[in-house]
């Protein structure tokens, strides 16, 4: 796809009469890193519905995660044009498994996902990865370098979450927009080439 851009976008609001959306979700377990990624990406202002994290989900929620005080609790929104002719809705789903349904209700008219993960914690993916797979939506899995964390290689990581072989699995950095897009680029290239052939 010769035609990415992402390095010089358009932050108006109005479309071109050319130009086609797609919804992506953005999803993973519990501070994967969601909210950075879209905030890293998006060429509007984010729309977020994060609050302050507190003791009384302490039985239901994660609570070693120092660093982290606030939690998304419905979803984030961003935009980037990805090409030319392509623009993403970005839709970024709470990790919680209380809020899959919510997950569940994104996923209606997505045309894929970004299945974020921290290495630090790999099996708290596995609830989300089982969740996408039943929504049946095809998704990339993205492997978030956090500061400190442990380097698996992509076999390893391959193993350890019983990926298929044509299952996309990338590198990157949530708060590198460069890193983000291409993650995203990775994505969009797998979900073209499951696109049915055009009728001759």
């Amino acid at each position: 796809m010769p035609d990415y851009v992402g390095s010089d976008p358009d932050p108006g609001p109005g479309l071109r009469g050319d130009e086609t959306t797609r919804k992506i979700l953005i999803v993973g377990h519990m501070g994967a890193g969601k909210t950075t990624m879209i905030n890293s990406i998006s060429e509007i202002e984010p729309v977020r519905t994060e609050e302050t994290m507190t003791d009384a989900a302490a039985h239901v929620d994660r609570a070693d995660l120092p660093d982290k005080k606030t939690t998304t609790v419905a979803m984030d929104f961003g935009r980037i044009r990805l090409s030319n002719h392509l623009v993403l809705y970005l839709f970024g789903a709470p990790g919680q498994e209380r809020f899959f349904n919510i997950l569940e209700d994104l996923a209606h008219g997505a045309l894929g996902a970004l299945v974020l993960c921290d290495p630090r914690h790999l099996a708290d993916t596995y609830p989300i990865l089982e969740l996408v797979e039943e929504l049946e939506l095809t998704y990339t899995i993205a492997i978030n370098q956090f500061d400190g964390a442990p380097r698996y290689t992509e076999k390893r990581l391959r193993e350890v979450m019983d990926l298929a072989l044509d299952t996309p699995l990338v590198f990157c950095d949530a708060r590198s927009r460069v890193s983000t897009r291409d993650a995203l680029i990775v994505l969009v290239q797998d979900l073209l080439t499951r696109l049915p052939e055009p009728a001759r």
